[in-house]
């Protein structure tokens, strides 16, 4: 018996496309407008307590730490093993957030194991 490789169905494509787009305008927004810019960094550095400071200081915490590489890459080796569309899109998610937030290396090698998994056999469902 033939089994046939990974494949998304048009709703499954257009989830995915929504998620990346939305990862990556919100992982843009947070570097540009909130780690990176002068006032607003001084304005959290100086007591601040809003959500965006908030959101600055996770962010700032975890792409420190490389947790959104990390979790790329452990993301994207499960999805290589066993290919989903729960799988494609956490690691989608890590990796866009790693990519726009300085987590460049494992992001990237994430990313190609993610496109690797449309290689492998689809699980078998009972």
């Amino acid at each position: 018996m033939k089994k046939e490789p990974f494949r998304l169905t048009a709703l499954q494509v257009q989830w995915v496309l929504v998620v990346g787009f939305l990862t990556i305008g919100y992982a843009l927004y947070l570097r540009y407008m909130a780690i990176e810019l002068t006032q607003v960094r001084l304005e959290c550095e100086g007591g601040l307590q809003t959500m965006l400071c908030k959101s600055r200081l996770v962010a700032t915490y975890l792409f420190k730490s490389y947790v959104f590489g990390a979790v790329a890459m452990i993301v994207a080796v499960l999805h290589l093993i066993r290919p989903s569309i729960v799988t494609l899109t956490v690691g989608l998610i890590a990796a866009c957030l790693g990519i726009v937030l300085y987590n460049i290396g494992l992001s990237g090698v994430a990313l190609g194991l993610l496109i690797l998994g449309f290689a492998r056999p689809a699980p078998a469902t009972a």
